[in-house]
């Protein structure tokens, strides 16, 4: 049985329909607009709000988006916690920790720090490029934070700078516009070298795909290297020529990459030339 409410009697609060809080009682970090009885109170945008189900028994603290379909985005279901910098501060620290085997791998320059929902931050995504971080805010309780959480992630992983690439889609769903730009220090150059394994890539963190690269691929475009020696290799949907490059690496005889975006296909050029290999060993098609 969850814990009596009103850890806060003065909290803006959403009450759910009964029979709608079982996904919460399952950990689940998502409150659809569906499941809302009423409000009680006036809660801003992004302001923190208490969830009870039907009974007015505590469910979880929760970031309050009136414009979404999702409504409330679940912080903590701790009915004592305390939703402030320290609570943020507690919890980059802990995504720092669980990803400290790539930090301090020297074979690998780039890696996501923060995965949103799963790293108990809704609306949070934070990638490492060297000496850069690139952060998208997509939630408008995250949108909130900004300020401290650009303050935090300085703190804790010294860096040239934050860029922001929230630029995506699901912000105005939320409320939000489409914004880009430097948060704090410097800009990012044009191209920012990264190390992964035995080769390294060039990035676009102002212009390119997602924050720049595709990180979560890393392990598979190794993995394709293996499979590659004496092959003749089609990559479609190449972006700028990672997967290409690993083959390559791993022995392949050609490689052809195919991609719509002429920009993608100069950095794949721009890639493939970095790690040693001649224009004679792949063919760009943008198509």
């Amino acid at each position: 049985m969850p814990d009596t409410f009103y850890p806060d009697p003065a909290m803006n609060t959403i009450i759910l329909k009964k029979g709608r809080e079982s996904s919460l009682l399952r950990k689940h970090p998502w409150v659809f607009s569906g499941a809302i009885d009423k409000v009680v109170g006036h809660p801003g945008f992004g302001d923190t709000v208490a969830v009870v189900d039907y009974r007015q028994q505590f469910l979880a603290l929760a970031s309050w988006s009136p414009q979404s379909q999702i409504q409330a985005r679940v912080w903590s279901f701790d009915p004592s916690a305390t939703v402030d910098r320290d609570f943020f501060a507690a919890l980059i620290a802990s995504a720092m920790q669980k990803r400290r085997h790539l930090l301090d791998n020297p074979n690998r320059s780039a890696c996501r720090l923060i995965y949103g929902e799963s790293d108990h931050l809704p609306g949070l995504v934070v990638d490492r490029y060297n000496d850069f971080l690139v952060c998208q805010f997509l939630t408008a309780g995250m949108e909130g934070w900004k300020q401290v959480i650009v303050e935090l992630l300085r703190a804790q992983f010294p860096c040239r700078g934050i860029y922001e690439r929230s630029d995506v889609a699901s912000r105005r769903k939320e409320g939000l516009e489409e914004t880009t730009g430097v948060l704090w220090g410097e800009a990012p150059p044009a191209n920012v070298v990264i190390q992964e394994y035995d080769y390294q890539l060039g990035v676009d963190i102002a212009g390119g795909h997602k924050t720049g690269y595709y990180l979560d691929q890393a392990d598979n475009r190794r993995f394709a290297g293996t499979l590659s020696a004496g092959k003749t290799i089609l990559n479609c949907f190449s972006y700028t020529g990672g997967f290409s490059v690993s083959a390559l690496k791993g022995g392949a005889i050609h490689v052809t990459n195919v991609d719509s975006s002429a920009p993608a296909l100069a950095m794949a050029a721009e890639n493939l030339a970095r790690n040693g290999f001649a224009a004679s060993q792949y063919e760009n098609v943008s198509a």
